[in-house]
Protein backbone atom coordinates (compact mmCIF):
# COMPACT_ATOMS: atom_id res chain seq x y z
CA UNK A 1 0.00 0.00 0.00
CA UNK A 2 1.41 3.42 -0.97
CA UNK A 3 1.20 6.45 1.31
CA UNK A 4 1.99 10.13 0.87
CA UNK A 5 5.49 10.89 2.10
CA UNK A 6 5.59 12.31 5.60
CA UNK A 7 8.33 14.43 7.11
CA UNK A 8 10.23 13.02 10.07
CA UNK A 9 8.39 15.42 12.38
CA UNK A 10 5.02 14.34 11.00
CA UNK A 11 5.97 10.71 11.53
CA UNK A 12 6.95 11.41 15.14
CA UNK A 13 3.68 13.27 15.78
CA UNK A 14 1.56 10.57 14.15
CA UNK A 15 3.36 7.83 16.13
CA UNK A 16 2.82 9.73 19.37
CA UNK A 17 -0.89 10.33 18.67
CA UNK A 18 -1.47 6.67 17.78
CA UNK A 19 0.33 5.43 20.90
CA UNK A 20 -1.32 7.98 23.18
CA UNK A 21 -4.79 7.22 21.82
CA UNK A 22 -4.23 3.47 22.18
CA UNK A 23 -3.31 4.06 25.82
CA UNK A 24 -6.03 6.56 26.80
CA UNK A 25 -8.86 6.12 24.24
CA UNK A 26 -9.08 9.94 24.32
CA UNK A 27 -8.39 12.55 21.62
CA UNK A 28 -4.81 13.83 21.70
CA UNK A 29 -4.19 17.57 21.67
CA UNK A 30 -1.18 19.61 20.58
CA UNK A 31 -0.80 20.68 24.21
CA UNK A 32 -0.43 17.04 25.26
CA UNK A 33 2.24 16.48 22.61
CA UNK A 34 4.11 19.62 23.63
CA UNK A 35 4.13 18.69 27.33
CA UNK A 36 4.81 14.96 26.95
CA UNK A 37 7.06 14.84 23.91
CA UNK A 38 9.78 17.46 23.58
CA UNK A 39 10.03 18.14 19.85
CA UNK A 40 11.70 21.49 20.25
CA UNK A 41 8.91 23.32 18.38
CA UNK A 42 5.95 25.41 19.43
CA UNK A 43 2.43 24.19 20.05
CA UNK A 44 1.34 26.20 16.99
CA UNK A 45 3.78 24.30 14.78
CA UNK A 46 2.48 21.00 16.12
CA UNK A 47 -1.11 22.13 15.45
CA UNK A 48 -0.16 22.93 11.86
CA UNK A 49 1.42 19.48 11.42
CA UNK A 50 -1.66 17.86 12.93
CA UNK A 51 -3.83 19.80 10.47
CA UNK A 52 -1.68 18.52 7.60
CA UNK A 53 -1.98 14.93 8.87
CA UNK A 54 -5.74 15.45 9.02
CA UNK A 55 -5.79 16.70 5.42
CA UNK A 56 -3.83 13.60 4.38
CA UNK A 57 -6.47 11.41 6.01
CA UNK A 58 -4.38 10.06 8.90
CA UNK A 59 -6.11 11.97 11.70
CA UNK A 60 -9.63 13.16 12.41
CA UNK A 61 -11.16 15.59 14.90
CA UNK A 62 -14.08 14.01 16.76
CA UNK A 63 -16.94 16.32 17.66
CA UNK A 64 -15.65 19.76 18.69
CA UNK A 65 -12.68 18.38 20.61
CA UNK A 66 -9.40 20.23 20.34
CA UNK A 67 -7.65 16.90 20.07
CA UNK A 68 -7.43 14.40 17.26
CA UNK A 69 -7.59 10.63 16.91
CA UNK A 70 -6.07 8.36 14.25
CA UNK A 71 -8.20 7.22 11.31
CA UNK A 72 -8.03 3.70 9.93
CA UNK A 73 -5.49 5.02 7.40
CA UNK A 74 -3.48 6.51 10.26
CA UNK A 75 -3.34 3.16 12.01
CA UNK A 76 -2.42 1.48 8.72
CA UNK A 77 0.48 3.91 8.23
CA UNK A 78 1.57 3.28 11.80
CA UNK A 79 1.65 -0.53 11.53
CA UNK A 80 3.41 -0.48 8.16
CA UNK A 81 5.96 2.28 8.77
CA UNK A 82 6.27 3.37 12.40
CA UNK A 83 5.74 0.31 14.58
CA UNK A 84 8.73 -1.41 16.13
CA UNK A 85 9.02 -5.18 15.74
CA UNK A 86 9.33 -6.07 19.40
CA UNK A 87 9.53 -9.64 20.65
CA UNK A 88 7.21 -10.87 23.37
CA UNK A 89 9.12 -10.48 26.68
CA UNK A 90 11.09 -13.62 27.55
CA UNK A 91 9.36 -14.07 30.92
CA UNK A 92 5.97 -14.21 29.16
CA UNK A 93 7.36 -16.62 26.58
CA UNK A 94 8.57 -18.93 29.36
CA UNK A 95 5.24 -18.77 31.18
CA UNK A 96 3.26 -19.60 28.01
CA UNK A 97 5.64 -22.39 27.00
CA UNK A 98 5.38 -23.89 30.49
CA UNK A 99 1.57 -23.98 30.23
CA UNK A 100 1.78 -25.93 26.98
CA UNK A 101 4.29 -28.42 28.34
CA UNK A 102 1.97 -29.07 31.28
CA UNK A 103 -0.92 -29.82 28.92
CA UNK A 104 -1.60 -33.29 27.57
CA UNK A 105 -0.38 -34.20 24.11
CA UNK A 106 -3.78 -33.59 22.58
CA UNK A 107 -4.40 -31.16 19.75
CA UNK A 108 -7.85 -30.23 21.08
CA UNK A 109 -6.39 -29.15 24.41
CA UNK A 110 -3.62 -27.19 22.68
CA UNK A 111 -6.18 -25.31 20.58
CA UNK A 112 -8.33 -24.41 23.58
CA UNK A 113 -5.23 -23.33 25.50
CA UNK A 114 -4.03 -21.24 22.53
CA UNK A 115 -7.34 -19.38 22.35
CA UNK A 116 -7.35 -18.76 26.11
CA UNK A 117 -3.73 -17.52 26.19
CA UNK A 118 -4.20 -15.24 23.17
CA UNK A 119 -7.30 -13.69 24.74
CA UNK A 120 -5.78 -13.26 28.18
CA UNK A 121 -2.40 -11.98 27.04
CA UNK A 122 -3.84 -9.52 24.51
CA UNK A 123 -6.87 -8.58 26.63
CA UNK A 124 -8.99 -8.93 23.51
CA UNK A 125 -10.90 -11.74 21.80
CA UNK A 126 -9.18 -14.63 20.05
CA UNK A 127 -9.95 -17.24 17.45
CA UNK A 128 -7.96 -20.33 16.53
CA UNK A 129 -8.83 -22.77 13.76
CA UNK A 130 -7.90 -26.43 14.03
CA UNK A 131 -5.00 -27.44 11.78
CA UNK A 132 -6.18 -28.86 8.48
CA UNK A 133 -4.40 -30.42 5.56
CA UNK A 134 -5.24 -28.95 2.18
CA UNK A 135 -6.32 -32.50 1.34
CA UNK A 136 -6.52 -35.47 3.67
CA UNK A 137 -3.37 -37.59 3.64
CA UNK A 138 -3.07 -41.05 5.19
CA UNK A 139 -0.74 -41.49 8.14
CA UNK A 140 -1.63 -44.92 9.56
CA UNK A 141 -4.13 -47.78 9.19
CA UNK A 142 -5.08 -50.24 11.92
CA UNK A 143 -7.55 -53.13 11.76
CA UNK A 144 -8.65 -54.76 15.01
CA UNK A 145 -10.69 -57.94 15.34
CA UNK A 146 -13.84 -57.55 17.43
CA UNK A 147 -15.65 -60.82 16.65
CA UNK A 148 -15.11 -63.59 14.09
CA UNK A 149 -16.61 -61.62 11.21
CA UNK A 150 -16.51 -58.07 12.61
CA UNK A 151 -13.42 -55.82 12.65
CA UNK A 152 -12.76 -52.20 13.53
CA UNK A 153 -10.94 -50.05 10.98
CA UNK A 154 -8.96 -47.16 12.50
CA UNK A 155 -7.79 -44.55 9.99
CA UNK A 156 -5.30 -41.94 11.21
CA UNK A 157 -4.82 -38.94 8.90
CA UNK A 158 -2.00 -36.44 8.87
CA UNK A 159 -3.27 -33.47 10.85
CA UNK A 160 -4.52 -35.55 13.74
CA UNK A 161 -7.92 -36.66 12.41
CA UNK A 162 -8.86 -40.19 13.50
CA UNK A 163 -11.80 -42.05 11.98
CA UNK A 164 -13.19 -45.44 12.97
CA UNK A 165 -15.56 -47.72 11.10
CA UNK A 166 -16.93 -51.21 11.62
CA UNK A 167 -16.10 -53.71 8.86
CA UNK A 168 -18.35 -56.72 8.25
CA UNK A 169 -16.19 -59.59 7.02
CA UNK A 170 -17.31 -62.38 4.68
CA UNK A 171 -15.42 -64.94 6.75
CA UNK A 172 -13.44 -65.05 10.02
CA UNK A 173 -9.95 -63.52 9.76
CA UNK A 174 -7.36 -63.75 12.54
CA UNK A 175 -5.88 -60.69 14.21
CA UNK A 176 -2.48 -61.71 12.82
CA UNK A 177 -3.81 -61.51 9.25
CA UNK A 178 -5.61 -58.24 9.95
CA UNK A 179 -2.47 -56.67 11.41
CA UNK A 180 -0.43 -57.86 8.44
CA UNK A 181 -2.91 -56.29 6.00
CA UNK A 182 -2.96 -53.05 8.02
CA UNK A 183 0.84 -52.83 7.83
CA UNK A 184 0.71 -53.46 4.09
CA UNK A 185 -1.91 -50.74 3.57
CA UNK A 186 -0.05 -48.28 5.80
CA UNK A 187 3.13 -48.81 3.77
CA UNK A 188 1.16 -48.47 0.54
CA UNK A 189 -0.95 -45.42 1.44
CA UNK A 190 1.16 -43.27 3.77
CA UNK A 191 1.17 -39.73 2.40
CA UNK A 192 -1.50 -40.40 -0.25
CA UNK A 193 -4.71 -38.43 -0.76
CA UNK A 194 -8.16 -39.90 -1.49
CA UNK A 195 -7.73 -40.03 -5.27
CA UNK A 196 -4.32 -41.69 -4.93
CA UNK A 197 -5.73 -44.27 -2.52
CA UNK A 198 -8.44 -45.19 -5.06
CA UNK A 199 -5.81 -45.75 -7.77
CA UNK A 200 -3.69 -47.98 -5.53
CA UNK A 201 -6.08 -50.95 -5.35
CA UNK A 202 -4.17 -53.28 -7.67
CA UNK A 203 -3.31 -56.70 -6.27
CA UNK A 204 -5.20 -56.13 -3.02
CA UNK A 205 -7.11 -59.01 -1.40
CA UNK A 206 -10.88 -58.78 -1.03
CA UNK A 207 -10.67 -57.19 2.43
CA UNK A 208 -8.04 -54.78 1.15
CA UNK A 209 -10.43 -53.65 -1.57
CA UNK A 210 -13.16 -53.12 1.03
CA UNK A 211 -10.81 -51.06 3.21
CA UNK A 212 -9.67 -49.13 0.13
CA UNK A 213 -13.27 -48.16 -0.64
CA UNK A 214 -14.06 -47.17 2.95
CA UNK A 215 -10.85 -45.13 3.39
CA UNK A 216 -11.24 -43.29 0.06
CA UNK A 217 -14.88 -42.45 0.80
CA UNK A 218 -14.05 -41.23 4.31
CA UNK A 219 -11.23 -39.01 3.08
CA UNK A 220 -13.32 -37.57 0.25
CA UNK A 221 -16.07 -36.71 2.72
CA UNK A 222 -13.60 -34.89 4.98
CA UNK A 223 -12.06 -33.06 2.00
CA UNK A 224 -15.54 -31.83 1.07
CA UNK A 225 -15.87 -30.10 4.43
CA UNK A 226 -14.54 -26.60 3.82
CA UNK A 227 -14.21 -25.54 7.43
CA UNK A 228 -12.26 -26.78 10.40
CA UNK A 229 -13.30 -26.33 14.02
CA UNK A 230 -12.91 -22.83 15.46
CA UNK A 231 -11.95 -22.13 19.07
CA UNK A 232 -12.82 -18.72 20.53
CA UNK A 233 -12.20 -16.89 23.79
CA UNK A 234 -12.24 -13.42 25.32
CA UNK A 235 -15.44 -11.85 23.96
CA UNK A 236 -15.99 -10.03 27.28
CA UNK A 237 -12.56 -8.42 26.91
CA UNK A 238 -13.79 -6.57 23.83
CA UNK A 239 -17.15 -5.62 25.27
CA UNK A 240 -15.35 -3.93 28.17
CA UNK A 241 -13.39 -1.64 25.83
CA UNK A 242 -14.57 2.00 26.14
CA UNK A 243 -15.44 2.46 22.46
CA UNK A 244 -17.91 -0.43 22.60
CA UNK A 245 -19.83 1.08 25.50
CA UNK A 246 -21.23 3.61 23.01
CA UNK A 247 -24.75 2.44 22.19
CA UNK A 248 -24.33 3.60 18.59
CA UNK A 249 -21.79 0.85 18.06
CA UNK A 250 -23.56 -2.36 17.05
CA UNK A 251 -22.13 -5.04 19.33
CA UNK A 252 -23.84 -7.67 17.19
CA UNK A 253 -21.21 -6.91 14.54
CA UNK A 254 -18.47 -8.04 16.90
CA UNK A 255 -20.30 -11.20 17.89
CA UNK A 256 -20.96 -12.03 14.23
CA UNK A 257 -17.30 -11.49 13.43
CA UNK A 258 -16.45 -14.27 15.89
CA UNK A 259 -19.38 -16.56 15.11
CA UNK A 260 -20.20 -16.29 11.39
CA UNK A 261 -18.67 -19.29 9.66
CA UNK A 262 -18.50 -17.68 6.21
CA UNK A 263 -16.73 -14.61 7.57
CA UNK A 264 -14.19 -16.69 9.47
CA UNK A 265 -13.56 -18.73 6.32
CA UNK A 266 -12.85 -15.55 4.36
CA UNK A 267 -10.46 -14.33 7.06
CA UNK A 268 -8.71 -17.70 7.10
CA UNK A 269 -8.39 -17.63 3.30
CA UNK A 270 -6.95 -14.10 3.47
CA UNK A 271 -4.42 -15.21 6.07
CA UNK A 272 -3.43 -18.31 4.10
CA UNK A 273 -2.88 -16.24 0.94
CA UNK A 274 -0.65 -13.76 2.76
CA UNK A 275 2.78 -14.13 4.29
CA UNK A 276 3.62 -13.61 7.93
CA UNK A 277 1.36 -11.53 10.15
CA UNK A 278 -1.80 -10.14 8.53
CA UNK A 279 -3.39 -7.03 10.06
CA UNK A 280 -6.94 -6.14 9.00
CA UNK A 281 -8.00 -2.67 10.18
CA UNK A 282 -11.68 -1.69 10.16
CA UNK A 283 -12.54 -4.29 7.55
CA UNK A 284 -10.25 -2.68 4.93
CA UNK A 285 -13.32 -1.87 2.85
CA UNK A 286 -13.98 -5.59 2.27
CA UNK A 287 -15.94 -6.61 5.35
CA UNK A 288 -18.63 -4.29 6.73
CA UNK A 289 -18.94 -6.69 9.68
CA UNK A 290 -15.46 -5.65 10.79
CA UNK A 291 -15.85 -1.88 10.41
CA UNK A 292 -15.34 -1.23 14.13
CA UNK A 293 -12.60 -3.76 14.85
CA UNK A 294 -9.11 -4.82 13.85
CA UNK A 295 -7.79 -8.34 13.54
CA UNK A 296 -4.21 -9.61 13.74
CA UNK A 297 -3.86 -13.03 12.09
CA UNK A 298 -1.09 -15.55 11.51
CA UNK A 299 -0.91 -19.06 10.13
CA UNK A 300 0.70 -21.90 12.05
CA UNK A 301 1.80 -25.38 11.06
CA UNK A 302 3.71 -26.27 7.90
CA UNK A 303 3.20 -26.73 4.17
CA UNK A 304 1.01 -29.82 4.72
CA UNK A 305 -0.95 -29.03 7.88
CA UNK A 306 -2.03 -25.46 8.52
CA UNK A 307 -4.27 -23.54 10.90
CA UNK A 308 -4.91 -19.86 11.58
CA UNK A 309 -4.92 -17.96 14.85
CA UNK A 310 -5.57 -14.36 15.65
CA UNK A 311 -6.71 -11.60 17.97
CA UNK A 312 -9.78 -9.41 17.40
CA UNK A 313 -10.11 -6.09 19.19
CA UNK A 314 -10.93 -2.41 18.77
CA UNK A 315 -9.24 -0.43 16.01
CA UNK A 316 -7.51 1.28 18.94
CA UNK A 317 -5.57 -1.93 19.47
CA UNK A 318 -2.02 -2.09 20.89
CA UNK A 319 -0.73 -3.46 17.58
CA UNK A 320 2.92 -3.75 18.59
CA UNK A 321 2.17 -6.01 21.55
CA UNK A 322 -0.60 -7.90 19.77
CA UNK A 323 1.66 -8.72 16.82
CA UNK A 324 4.37 -9.98 19.18
CA UNK A 325 1.84 -12.23 20.97
CA UNK A 326 0.35 -13.68 17.77
CA UNK A 327 3.80 -14.19 16.22
CA UNK A 328 5.11 -16.06 19.27
CA UNK A 329 2.00 -18.20 19.63
CA UNK A 330 1.99 -19.15 15.94
CA UNK A 331 5.63 -20.22 16.16
CA UNK A 332 4.98 -22.20 19.34
CA UNK A 333 2.02 -24.01 17.80
CA UNK A 334 4.01 -24.67 14.61
CA UNK A 335 6.72 -26.34 16.69
CA UNK A 336 4.15 -28.41 18.60
CA UNK A 337 2.42 -29.53 15.39
CA UNK A 338 5.77 -30.42 13.84
CA UNK A 339 6.73 -32.54 16.86
CA UNK A 340 3.36 -34.27 16.98
CA UNK A 341 2.88 -35.03 13.28
CA UNK A 342 6.36 -34.73 11.87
Amino acid sequence: MTHPDLSERQKVILRFIVQAHIHSAMPVSSKTITSDYNLGVSSATIRNEMATLEELGYLMQPHTSAGRVPTDAGYRYFVENLMAGDMLPSNEQRMISHQFHQARLEIDQWLRLSAAILARTSQNASLVTAPKSGRCLVKHVEIISIQDTIALLILVLQGGIVKQQILNLDQPISQKELSSLARQLTDLWTGLNANEVVKSNNNLPALGLLVNEVVAETMSRIDARHSSDVYRDGLLNILNQPEFKDEKINLHQIIRALEERWLIEQLVDASLRGHGIQIIIGGEGKWNELSHVSIVLATYGDDEITGVMGVLGPIRMPYQRTVSIVRYMSQLMSDLISNLYG
